[in-house]
């Protein structure tokens, strides 16, 4: 489907490197002076601050808001163009990016610049825990930990993700969940339980392979726990999209769930930590959610790309 754009909001996390000093800013003006559209850049300046901004741009008649950052700024954002008229364009410069590479925009400046302009939209699925927006996972258990410890890193690479899950490893205990999912309850104890509207959780993670970002449901996977000669063959089937053949793996497709907590906790949403009480909550917001992407994908493309992101990965 397409889109006309005449009115452009680009909100900008100067934090993730996407700053006045960057050449995101003048190519992003240049692409709207050429194509005659109007423009209003916009910097956040605290946590919290992408939404407000959103809200102001809903309200000044924007077709487009671009979200530059992390997943946590184009969470935002993005919660805020739920069942709106204004389409979302996401230039990625975060550390994981799972909404980008869920919906396979480049991971380059310049080729998510020309999605965005090339006017072609999807409409996708959000989903709820409790009151809060999440488009790609939300979880409990490891998960949630590792989102903890990674927002106290100054630098967010891939190496300092890798050091936080090494450190919290050493450190976790799986803990009980009740889990209810249609007339199914479960109740065992998991070293994490993720819901999740998209497959991956970002940097091309695969927590649930056949998840669908627009079919009206969520996967709930549960990882038992685990020792440590899985972590190998776990790590490889994430990343290979195979997760589902681990036996440590359980996963269900639902509309709704509710998690219960042995105590209050943090959880995550779309990588971000928050904290939780005891019971969460969860259901789906069908075509909630109008984003510019990529009208096709050429496979060579598409296997030149995943090569880059490989070699991105373990050079940062």
């Amino acid at each position: 489907m397409s889109t006309e754009i005449r009115k452009v909001h680009a909100i900008i996390n100067p934090v993730s490197g996407a700053g006045s000093k960057s050449r995101i800013p003048e190519i992003i003006t240049s692409r709207c002076m050429s194509c005659e559209i109007a423009l209003d850049l916009l910097y956040t300046e605290r946590a919290g601050h992408a939404t407000e901004l959103a809200r102001k741009a809903i309200d000044a008649g924007a077709d487009c808001v671009i979200a530059v950052g992390g997943d946590g700024t184009v969470n935002e954002i993005a919660k805020t163009l739920v069942h709106s008229d204004v389409a979302l364009g996401i230039i990625p410069k975060g550390s994981g990016n799972g909404l980008a590479r869920e919906l396979s925009i480049p991971m380059d400046v310049r080729g998510a610049v020309d999605v965005i302009f090339a006017n072609h939209y999807s409409i996708i699925d959000a989903c709820k825990a409790n009151d809060m927006v999440f488009f790609c996972t939300c979880g409990v258990g490891f998960d949630a930990a590792i989102s903890a410890e990674f927002a106290k890193e100054t630098h967010r690479g891939s190496l300092a993700y890798l050091k936080a899950i090494v450190e919290e490893y050493l450190n976790y205990s799986p803990e009980v969940y009740e889990v209810h999912i249609d007339d199914h309850t479960i109740k065992e104890k998991a070293f994490l339980i993720a819901c999740a509207n998209a497959s991956q959780y970002g940097n091309n993670a695969f927590i649930a392979p056949h998840a669908d970002i627009s079919d009206g449901q969520m996967d709930v996977t549960i990882l038992s726990p685990f020792t440590a000669m899985d972590i190998g063959a776990l790590a490889f089937q994430m990343f290979t999209k195979t997760l589902d053949k681990s036996s440590k793996i359980k996963t269900f497709k639902t509309g709704k769930a509710h998690i219960s907590l042995q105590s209050d906790g943090v959880m995550h949403i779309d990588g971000e930590s928050v904290k939780v009480s005891k019971e969460i909550e969860l259901s789906v917001m069908r075509s909630a959610l109008k984003v510019l992407t990529p009208e096709n994908l050429p496979f060579v493309y598409g296997m030149q790309r995943r090569f880059n992101e490989v070699i991105r990965f373990f050079s940062v």
